[in-house]
């Protein structure tokens, strides 16, 4: 049993999942643009800023190739759309921190970032992630979700908790004068 197959195609979920990844993968693509169109070396530590963010030659292409992934993510919707969107939001707050471990070391800093690069790979992360987990992570789900019926299955074939303890707790004779 796939959780597409039980996705109706016309879901609201199916729109989030879109407009997130739709929207994030716009901007990626065009900073990307723009920073390869100032012709930056390509591991410069000194490249241009672009909206506020620095860049340089990598950061530009990595920026357009994570842009198209995110656009095809869009184009495909459903759970797709959510799963790459989890999945690079994950990746840009794994980014965040490799851009603190590297501030002033240009010799490891090879994507030119600065605090405003990593401030934004941990905003912009985690605004992907949470697009990407809309409708997926919460214990209030409509009835007509798929995550919903999923965890519901799971959920029925598990023992009930408190007889079993009791069980456990009451094992063996009790002993008033030891411990």
């Amino acid at each position: 049993m796939k959780l597409q197959d039980e996705l109706p195609v016309d879901h609201k979920l199916a729109k989030v999942y879109r407009i997130g990844a739709g929207l994030g993968g716009v901007f990626l693509l065009i900073f990307g643009i723009l920073g390869l169109l100032d012709h930056p070396g390509f591991l410069s530590t000194h490249g241009n800023r672009i909206s506020g963010l620095s860049t340089n030659g990598t950061l530009s292409i990595l920026s357009v190739v994570v842009g198209l992934v995110l656009i095809a993510g869009a184009v495909v919707g459903g759970i797709f759309a959510s799963n790459l969107n989890m999945i690079v939001g994950t990746l840009f707050v794994l980014s965040g921190f490799y851009g603190l471990t590297v501030l002033g070391r240009p010799d490891a800093n090879i994507l030119n970032f600065r605090m405003s690069n990593v401030l934004f790979a941990f905003i912009f992360g985690i605004a992907v992630l949470t697009f990407g987990m809309y409708g997926r992570v919460s214990s209030h789900l409509p009835q007509d979700n798929p995550y919903w019926r999923k965890r519901r299955a799971r959920e029925a074939a598990l023992p009930s908790g408190p007889p079993t303890l009791i069980k456990v707790l009451k094992a063996g004779p009790s002993n008033p004068i030891g411990h």
